[in-house]
């Protein structure tokens, strides 16, 4: 049945490309015969002794001879644009060269009427095709009520990247809005006349007819952030919608790209980070390497991304029985090549991490599982300090016990200035890897395992984070729920933060020289460049816009205080620190407070005993021994803490 179908299919697609030859040629012919005619008005050929028709039929043949080359048949009239042109000139000017030459043979000199031909067929076959593009804009803007007008956003370069890869819009395009001040109204870029700038967009698109569909492309792939968040802000006051041009930088020859919707991504106030291949390829080639927490946000794209650089085996480890599925499912189709262990276990089991460990013998770790859920985390502090803190030192232990040539860390910038205890265990956890890692490094005889870690902020989309609740509320008509209209955090993409993930690894684990050989003896941390904090309250209404709608008119927001353990701003690191800047330009270090191997472990003894006999106040005290910074928030109490503020740009710079 299904080969039946597709039979049909076939024969049917190439029945339609039949008829559509059959036609063009049909109608190409006869305009060639007619460009005949009209060329002996224009230039009169004095041999009367041939009968009236020969002339047309000459031009008939002609350009029915020199069609083919240039594939002038073949075009589609509908989504002609300028290479299609040039192909058809190219054709007029043959099937001219054709008709002098057959004339010529006949022993008439008709240089003059040969070109004159051309030209003439040019104008009529190319003002066909044109007026049939304009009848079909005319067309389905009368269908709609209106016509579709489309404007851009961006420079020449990009109007012209737009009229290439869009021809069939390109009749539809009625101007442009610029940035720069010398581009002024009434100038044409590329052929786009300019309409104004972009501060002026709210009065360009109110100028047009209420019944057009106006269309606004973002043409220009590095208009983002707040820039692109304002545009969207004008577009809404007029009804305009707004896609955006894909960034095909790199890709090379012509590429039939869609347009698509503005995404949440385009909103970050931070510019894309180009990684270094090479330097991870080098790390993670023909490597075992293990995954904790691999059916989480991080660790799955950890999973996905390293299964891009041909390792040996991918030891995925985690709790969840689904989510781990879900992540070999996903893997088989991007990387079947790849041998995959798929490992239900609990990273707390000693026990059951030593057998993972001597019966996969990985050479890399990347530590990605923790309990991140900070008010879940407050409600049960003890099982957050034993995943996130006893967990964490289990895996460290048995990876060094069995030869793991480094184990990567994924902390965050919840464990600056702790104000939970989900944070605070993740300091911990920190500090106990950095002390390893220091021991490590000051040993220098390449055996003893090396310790990396990553601090970062939020990822846009991971589970249990903010933007999966306000889609969910979204499609529930509202209302967006906020915690404070002051809260702020840093966002990135999960892509982009594993991307820099695994260049802090191929760093921390490469032999660096210099002063970030020197950093890393420290205990240095790994910090990405996170950009600027955004308002939770900004996000919000940025998602109702992306929605099509209008915030605190369609969808209301409801501010619902602090919950316990937040804090109104993050920090990616302490106010003492000094951030070093590294060869990647997303990439600094920080020297975090560094603490003796034997003390820490002692304490960590104490607190898992503790936390195992759910002595929570216990726990709580041997915590506050470890990170003295610990400011507990229990209650949600929105008070900034002065002394955890940091001036980012001036320890940046």
């Amino acid at each position: 049945m299904v080969t039946q179908s597709s039979s049909s299919g076939s024969m049917a697609e190439c029945l339609r490309k039949i008829r559509t030859l059959a036609v063009n040629s049909t109608l190409d012919t006869v305009m060639g015969g007619l460009a005949a005619i009209v060329a002996t008005g224009l230039c009169p050929y004095p041999d009367t002794a041939w009968p009236w028709w020969s002339l047309p039929a000459l031009g008939m043949a002609a350009i029915g001879v020199a069609g083919w080359p240039f594939r002038v048949f073949q075009q589609h009239w509908r989504f002609a644009g300028r290479s299609d042109f040039w192909r058809l000139a190219g054709a007029c000017v043959l099937a001219g060269l054709l008709v002098t030459g057959v004339l010529g043979l006949l022993g008439a000199r008709a240089v003059a009427f040969g070109g004159a031909y051309a030209m003439a067929a040019f104008v009529i076959m190319a003002g066909v095709r044109a007026a049939y593009q304009c009848w079909r804009s005319y067309r389905d803007g009368r269908g709609r009520g209106g016509r579709r007008r489309v404007i851009l956003l961006g420079d020449g370069e990009d109007a012209s990247r737009f009229l290439s890869l869009m021809p069939d819009m390109g009749g539809l395009v009625v101007g442009m809005v610029v940035e720069g001040r010398q581009r002024r109204p009434g100038r044409r870029l590329r052929g786009v006349p300019v309409l104004g700038q972009v501060a002026a967009l709210p009065g360009i698109l109110s100028a047009f007819r209420a019944e057009d569909e106006l269309l606004l492309v973002v043409a220009d792939p590095r208009f983002r952030g707040e820039r692109l968040s304002a545009v969207l802000r004008m577009a809404q006051e007029t009804g305009t919608q707004v896609r955006c041009m894909p960034d095909l930088s790199g890709i090379a020859g012509e590429v039939m790209a869609p347009l698509h919707p503005v995404r949440l991504s385009d909103l970050l106030n931070r510019p894309a980070v180009a990684h270094d291949g090479q330097g991870i390829a080098d790390m993670l080639r023909g490597r075992r390497v293990l995954i904790t927490g691999a059916g989480g946000s991080i660790g799955s794209e950890l999973a996905r991304q390293i299964a891009g650089h041909a390792p040996d085996q991918l030891i995925l480890v985690d709790m969840g029985e689904f989510p781990l599925w879900q992540v070999d499912v996903d893997l088989a189709e991007k990387a079947p090549g790849i041998t995959r262990h798929l490992v239900l276990a609990d990273i707390r089991d000693a026990g059951r991490m030593e057998r993972i460990f001597a019966r996969f013998r990985p050479e890399l770790v990347f530590h990605a599982a923790a309990l991140k859920h900070v008010p879940m985390v407050e409600e049960n502090p003890c099982e957050g300090l034993l995943t996130n803190v006893t967990g964490t030192r289990i895996v460290a232990d048995t990876a060094a016990r069995h030869g793991v040539r480094a184990m990567v860390l994924i902390s965050t910038d919840k464990a600056v200035n702790p104000a939970s205890v989900m944070g605070a265990s993740k300091r911990i956890a920190e500090m106990y890897c950095q002390a390893l890692d220091v021991v490590a490094r000051n040993r220098n005889d390449g055996r003893a395992m090396q310790c990396v870690t990553v601090r970062f902020g939020n990822v846009m989309g991971s589970t249990g984070s903010v933007i999966p609740l306000f889609r969910h509320q979204l499609e529930c008509g509202g209302p967006l729920t906020v915690t404070d209209p002051r809260m702020t955090r840093y966002f990135m993409t999960v892509s982009e933060a594993v991307g820099l993930v695994l260049q802090a690894s191929a760093r921390g684990t490469g032999g660096q020289a210099g002063g970030m050989a020197l950093l890393l003896r420290g205990g240095g941390v790994f910090v990405l460049d996170m950009g600027t904090p955004v308002r939770i309250v900004d996000l919000a209404r940025q998602m109702i816009v992306l929605a099509g709608l209008r915030p605190d008119r369609d969808v209301q927001i409801r501010f619902t205080g602090l919950r316990p353990g937040e804090k109104l701003t993050e920090d990616l690191f302490y106010k003492q620190e000094i951030l070093q800047p590294t060869d990647c330009p997303g990439l600094r270090m920080a020297t975090p407070r560094t603490v003796d191997l034997a003390q820490v472990a002692n304490i960590m003894d104490a607190l898992t005993l503790a936390c195992r006999d759910g002595n929570g106040a216990r726990a709580l005290d041997l915590v506050r021994r470890l990170v003295p910074e610990f400011a507990h928030n229990p209650h949600g109490v929105a008070i900034p803490d002065a002394a955890g503020q940091v001036d980012v740009e001036r320890n940046a710079s």
